[in-house]
């Protein structure tokens, strides 16, 4: 059975945000509403989401400095504005800010359905895609065999070690941030789950004790950083 969607709306005005939710709930979307910035950003901290809907007009933080805190944690989740601007100026600094696609109200329920379909369908295409073989310094690692080599000597890793080490490949030499791993991988970033990863982590580092170059970093309050001379990987 597929996952089901999970979308963050966030809209000020009561009436439409309701609407909008339960048309996207209808359509099989689980839909979070927010009614202002601030609560869409708390409420992202704590879940994980597939696809946002962020109104530009909101009270105490507005849709463009929501997108701008969000793609400083997760730069690869789809956003889609809305707003009564017209101005392009407008459409221009959304799409600077990383936006995906932009509605003019007032619009039909039916289309931003049809553009989030339409933009998840275009993310499913490029995971697919995502590099499968990674080189880190002296290593190669085989995401799809699970496994770590270096000089004719194969580790094999475990699921969880294979998907942590695959997130911190795709972030070589820039912050990996610990929050947004623990909801990819463990899905819930409790206290226990956070415990786990440490585990995890002091295993990975173990493995990668064969390249002095290559190293896992703690980042305090952040998360972890994968330390490589070799930032050259495969598709």
């Amino acid at each position: 059975m597929e996952k089901q969607v999970k979308v963050l709306l966030c809209e000020d005005d009561e009436n439409l945000g309701m609407l909008l939710r339960e048309y996207l709930q209808a359509k099989g979307f689980n839909t979070d509403l927010m009614p202002d910035g601030e609560a869409g950003l708390k409420a992202f901290s704590k879940e994980k989401y597939d696809i946002c809907v962020l109104d530009v007009m909101m009270p105490k933080k507005d849709g463009f400095s929501l997108a701008q805190d969000i793609r400083a944690t997760n730069s690869d989740v789809p956003i889609i504005f809305l707003t009564a601007k017209t101005l392009q100026e407008d459409k221009n600094e959304g799409f600077r800010l990383g936006a995906d696609d932009y509605l003019s109200k007032p619009f039909s329920m039916e289309e931003l359905v049809y553009r989030i379909e339409a933009i998840l369908r275009r993310v499913k295409g490029k995971k697919a895609k995502e590099v499968s073989i990674y080189n880190i310094g002296k290593f190669v690692f085989d995401t799809q065999k699970q496994i770590l080599s270096i000089t004719g000597h194969d580790i094999k890793l475990t699921t969880k070690e294979s998907e942590l080490l695959s997130l911190l490949a795709a972030n070589t030499n820039n912050i990996l941030e610990r929050n947004y791993a623990l909801k990819t991988i463990w899905i819930d970033d409790n206290y226990f789950n956070a415990r786990s990863m440490d585990v995890y982590i002091t295993k990975l580092r173990k493995h990668l004790k064969e390249d002095p170059a290559v190293g896992i970093i703690n980042i305090h309050g952040k998360g972890y950083k994968l330390i490589t001379p070799d930032t050259e990987n495969k598709d």
